[in-house]
Formats: structure tokens, sequence, C-alpha cells
């Protein structure tokens, strides 16, 4: 490139980064969790980015409200410093430019790096974080197995590449390990993982045992817990925008959110800062819109696009399943893992309880002798479970029942072939392994 071509590269970078002329207006009030701006309410729109100038430093906010009296913006920065009279100016949109060099690194919600390996490459393509579904009617359709490697995921819960999946659980119960554990599965181009609101702890953890071995097609955007809403109601879109763009591309994604239930929160305290009421658990109305319309982004892409196969964690709010955000996104996804809290003290890991998890296209997986088999299994177990307490009472007595002699024979047998550590290496064939195991029960 000689000097006339880096001179105008220069000029076109500074014309689209620095405007020539700048919309601006005043701070005129500041709250702990948002800021007012006077001067811009006809310049500005929902979603669209302000920058003040502190310290010869821009710090970000987003519009979230526009009356006559001014604007209300909820800030990025965790610490806010800013004062009355402080100048603010409209800024370009928030856009990602994703690059297939991003594959190996480690970035927050901003798109900006966080593993200290230099700037982010950018890409030809501008992408917008807050972007639509694919059309329903153009889209792919759903219908290769993916085999995880969890014996009791791939044997009563199976998964498609393309499907959208849930797992749910209260809290110290098995989420995230279970979420590490298929983070591991093959068969994947591009590993896309949003931590939101994880404890800073356990972020390398993560990074350094569940993504060792694919760490180098693997995409991490980080929001700790300390982080302000905005950046932890970023970060899903963010990951969801990059697990796009290599969709695009055609190839295969897995697209890991833990969890969608703190983006939920940071979507509350945004909604409740712009006035929005209270309407279910302090949950204002525009959470469960945003809900939805996130989900939805991953699964197929259009015929001839890759797909984005989307593992969703939900921390459910006081082990109550049917609590409003748990609700929402059960109703949402292809499917949901419930990890349940008496399974765990039963020093069960993975804590499945396999009769309330369900996936809405294992028929695309199972052949019709393992379908039978699942449904006879299912029956045994809750026959088992039924009977706990009548067992436990002395009221059984073998030989009067034989369906229940049944399942008090192999249930605990089954229930040991479940059980996964997560350095045990990968089940290939756990169907066969399930069937060795009852056929030697039985004799």
């Amino acid at each position: 490139m000689n000097a006339l071509e880096k001179l105008e590269s220069t000029i076109a970078t500074l014309r689209r980064d620095v405007p020539t002329v700048r919309v601006g207006g005043m701070v005129s009030e500041v709250t702990p969790t948002h800021f007012r701006v006077s001067g811009l309410s006809r310049y500005v729109r929902l979603g669209e980015l302000i920058g003040l100038e502190i310290d010869k430093r821009v710090h970000l906010g987003e519009v979230v409200r526009i009356d006559n009296d001014g604007v209300t913006a909820k800030p990025f920065d965790s610490h806010f410093a800013a004062g009355l009279g402080v100048p603010a100016f409209r800024m370009p949109p928030k856009t990602l430019s994703p690059h297939p060099a991003w594959k190996g690194r480690v970035i927050n919600a901003l798109g900006e790096p966080l593993d200290g390996a230099g700037d982010m490459p950018v890409g030809e393509r501008e992408m917008q974080t807050d972007a639509n579904p694919p059309p329903a009617m153009t889209r792919s359709r759903v219908s290769k197995p993916l085999r995880t490697g969890v014996r009791v995921v791939d044997l009563f819960t199976p998964l498609c590449i393309g499907q959208r999946i849930g797992i749910f659980a209260g809290s110290g119960v098995g989420k995230t390990t279970l979420l590490s554990m298929l983070a591991r599965s093959s068969g994947f181009d591009t590993v896309v993982t949003a931590l939101v609101g994880e404890r800073g702890r356990e972020v390398r953890e993560f990074l350094e045992e569940s993504l060792v071995h694919h760490k180098t097609r693997a995409i991490t955007v980080v929001s700790t817990s300390d982080e302000s809403p905005m950046m932890r109601r970023l970060a899903p879109k963010t990951a969801m925008t990059i697990a796009e763009y290599f969709r695009d591309r055609g190839e295969s994604v897995l697209l890991i959110v833990d969890s969608v239930t703190r983006f939920a929160h940071a979507s509350r305290e945004v909604a409740l800062a712009t006035g929005e009421p209270a309407i279910a658990r302090g949950y204002a109305p525009s959470v469960f819109s945003e809900l939805p319309r996130l989900l939805e982004r991953s699964g197929p892409g259009l015929e001839g696009q890759g797909s984005i196969t989307g593992v969703f964690a939900v921390l459910v709010d006081g082990d109550d399943h049917n609590e409003p955000v748990a609700d929402t996104v059960r109703g949402t996804l292809d499917g949901h893992i419930m990890l349940d809290r008496d399974v765990a003290d039963q020093g069960r890991y993975p804590a499945v309880n396999v009769l309330s998890s369900v996936s809405r296209l294992g028929q695309h997986v199972w052949s019709p002798e393992e379908a039978n088999l699942v449904r006879k299994l299912r029956a045994m177990i809750a026959r088992f479970e039924d009977t706990r307490d009548l067992r436990l009472m002395g009221g059984y007595q073998p030989g009067r029942d034989s369906e229940l002699d049944q399942a008090v024979q192999l249930v605990p047998k089954i229930y040991d072939v479940l059980q996964q550590h997560p350095t045990d290496p990968s089940c290939a064939e756990p169907f066969q392994e399930l069937l060795s195991v009852i056929k030697t029960a039985i004799g």
C-alpha cells in the first residue's frame, strides 16, 4: 500500500468513527442505576448509544427511555462517575464484525479482548447484536442426531444438530458441570460460550478444564457477576451474534449460555429503571418479550446454511420449576433437562430427573426399538419412585407384584449406568451398555 492509499484509508476510518458534526446534550440527572440527558430527545432512538466524555475517556450508555424532558440511559460501566453538566453525545450504533480468527479468544460483551492476546481482527461484515430470528418458513428442518457422550442425555433426552435444549436446576445441583460435559461434544466446527453473571473464579476453570480440548475452535464471551446489568444483558446477544456469523458461513455451531436467568435478571433491572411495572415476581413485561426473541435466534439457519445447537442453562429460583422465567423458557425451547436436588442428595450425578426431562426431537434419534425400550424404562422408574415411601415403611413384599419386583431389581442397576463423572470418557454406545447391564441383572 503506497502513501496515497494509506491516507485514503485513514480518512475513510476517520469519517466512519469521528463524525464531522456531533449531536450532543448535557447530563441532567444521575442515579445509582441510570442517568438522564437533556437535549437529545429528538435525535436518538431506543437502543442507541450515548457517549460521555469523562477524564479523557468515553463512557457508553444505552438509551432505554425517551420523553420530552430528556433521555434515560443505562451505563455499561459498573462504576459510573458522571456528574451534572457532563457533555453527552450520540454515538454510532454498536455493531460486531466477527472474524474467523476470533476462534480461541476470550472477549467481553462489547467484543473487546480479555485474554491479553492482542486486538480482535475486524471482519468485513458488520452485524447488529439485536438481530431478528430467521423467518420460520425458510429455516431448515432439524433431524440429524447428535451424540453428546453423556449417557443419561443420549438415552432419555437425545439431541439433534440445531436443537435448542434447556438445563433447569437450582443452585449447587450440577448445572455448570453438566454444561461442561456437553461442551466436550464432538461434531461441531465452532463452540461459542456466554458466561453471564458467573463467579470470576469459575471463568478460568471453565476455560482451562471444560474447553481445553476445543480451545482452538472456541469463543468465550464473559460477563461476571460484578459487571453492570447492561453488560450482563448484552453478553448473550454478543455470543448469539458471533454464533450467527459462523452459522451463516455454513458451520455447525454449539452455543452455550450460562445462564438465561441472569440475563433475565439484568433485563429486569433495565426495565425497572425505565419505569415499567413489575407484573410477575418483580419481572417487567418486556423481559418476557426479550427471552423468546433471544432464544429463537438459535436453531437451524436458512436452507444451505449451518445451524446453531443451543444449550441454555436456567437457574431455577428457589427450586421452583414453574417460576416465570423457567416457565417461559421451557415453553420456547425444543426440550428440557431437569436436574433434581433429591437426585443429587442421593449422590447420583448428573442429577437428571429422567421422568420430568423430555426432548421434543427424540423421535429423530431413537430407532423404534430404542423408543420402545425408553418408554418401558420410564414406566419402570416411575413405578420404583412412586413406591419408595411404601418400601421404606416395610409395606413391600417380594412376589406379590411382578412388575414392582422387576423395578426393584433393575432400577438401581439403571441408576448406576446413568452415573458419569466429568472426567470419565465419553460414552459411544449408551444403549449397548444399558442392555448389557440389564441382561446381566436378569441373569
